[in-house]
């Protein structure tokens, strides 16, 4: 089991390297490096992103449907590193020589290509958790490093990659953009070669699902799942918005961009450690409740950071202490939204005889694509109406109001609105999963 999980949680530093590096710098690099407006860039990731989202039903349904001797999850996951890493690099290496229409037809295909077949390695690394654990500690344990090391690998671009870009282009930053992605893409193969090799599927796992269809039936019969789904599309929106917009935040409004990296960096730490804390706060707390908290804790962070811009504070220990609270609230919620989503795996078993692990994390995708693709339109069109100008040396008063309020407040709303919906409608507490799981196996025996 030990073999497992280390095998499990390396190929999650390898997967959210990828995603780091694309969610949070390629709108930069397409923007200020390549010079493309912000807000075809906004239009352009949000259709390719609610395309890319009805896209992974799809391939959970050819998920559930797969029997192979390497199971149902991993000929997709080695299939999909393997293409996705190509993409990636010509995502970040445009040709030189292409320019006006044909660079935005160019960035829109390999944008367009890099997330379906992100889709096809991305949906069967999460869905394997509820097919490769049994629910409760073991589920928690695995969810934990899991989350934990995705952290580490969206950590790591987040923090690095600026700096990176400079030493590797020598001051040109596409050339570095260039390099930097080719590395990753190495390590992001390597990873998941690990996982592949050593992460087995338990021979006593059966789910069903017969086409897209019958995939948004299961999903609304099954209202726990449901629940948790729209509580993962507000949450995210507001995660996403303020990861489309930090770079611009600390350039233009906190005026340092160097301070992204310490933020970034400091966050990310934190946000590893909350997630590890969690089977430490589950010998005292509720799944639900520690839920609830970490969402608290974010909009608290939240409202400190906008004090921050607001100021114009730019001490560095203040911004620490901002990120530390935020990311803290943020890693505590995105681990406890895994073991939610597997929990609801049992419970639609339960419930409606029929179990369906790539279905559900099929949704997850789905959803958290929904979100992103809702926050780059907010972001890209948002820079634009504030009339952000990337070239000049001041920005006026209003615009950097616009930026702070993107930044902070409508994640704000977007969190208690979360909270709010979650409370009332998802019930699946630990006792209830007992009381689930036992049922279950009574039916089987």
């Amino acid at each position: 089991m030990k073999k497992m999980k280390i095998g499990y949680g390396i190929g999650a530093v390898g997967k959210d390297m990828v995603y780091a590096l694309v969610a949070g710098f390629l709108m930069y690099y397409y923007n200020t490096v390549l010079g493309v407006s912000s807000t075809f860039i906004g239009v352009l990731f949000m259709a390719v992103r609610i395309f890319d989202a009805f896209n992974d039903p799809m391939m959970g349904v050819l998920v559930g449907k797969t029997n192979t001797k390497l199971g149902k999850f991993r000929p997709w996951l080695l299939v999909g590193t393997l293409l996705n890493a190509v993409v990636l690099y010509f995502l970040f290496a445009v040709p030189v020589g292409i320019q006006g229409n044909d660079l935005l037809i160019y960035l829109s295909v390999i944008y367009l290509l890099w997330g379906i077949t992100y889709t096809i390695m991305d949906i069967p690394y999460w869905s394997m958790i509820p097919a490769i654990t049994k629910p409760g500690k073991e589920r928690e344990s695995v969810s934990v490093i899991a989350r934990s090391c995705a952290g580490l690998g969206y950590a790591l671009p987040t923090a690095l990659t600026m700096l990176l870009v400079g030493i590797l282009g020598a001051g040109n930053e596409r050339e570095g953009f260039r390099i930097l992605t080719l590395i990753i893409a190495i390590l992001f193969v390597f990873a998941i070669l690990v996982t592949v090799f050593t992460v087995k599927e338990k021979n006593d796992i059966h789910s069903k699902t017969s086409s897209v269809k019958e995939m948004f039936h299961s999903l609304f019969q099954n209202d726990q799942a449901l629940a948790v789904v729209i509580t993962i599309v507000i949450f995210n929106s507001s995660l996403y918005l303020t990861q489309n917009l930090a770079l611009y935040f600390f350039e233009f409004d906190i005026g340092n961009v160097a301070l992204y990296g310490v933020f970034a960096t400091v966050g990310g730490i934190a946000q590893i450690l909350s997630m590890m804390s969690l089977p430490m706060l589950r010998k005292k707390y509720e799944t639900i409740e520690i839920f609830i908290g970490a969402i608290s804790l974010a909009i608290i962070g939240y409202v400190f950071l906008f004090i921050l811009g607001s100021l114009h504070i730019t001490n560095i220990i203040a911004l620490a202490i901002a990120a530390i609270i935020i990311f803290a609230g943020f890693g505590l919620a995105t681990v406890l939204t895994t073991i939610f989503l597997a929990d609801t795996v049992d419970y639609g078993e339960w419930k409606n005889n029929q179990r369906n692990e790539s279905v559900v994390f099929s949704l997850q995708t789905f959803v958290v694509k929904l979100a992103s693709a809702i926050s780059v339109f907010i972001a890209g069109v948002g820079l634009d109406l504030i009339s952000l100008d990337v070239n000049a040396s001041m920005q006026s008063a209003s615009t950097l109001l616009g930026m702070r309020v993107m930044m902070t407040l409508i994640p704000i709303v977007g969190l208690v609105i979360a909270i709010i919906l979650f409370k009332k409608n998802y019930f699946l507490t630990q006792i209830k999963i007992n009381e689930i799981t036992n049922e279950i196996k009574l039916r089987k025996e």
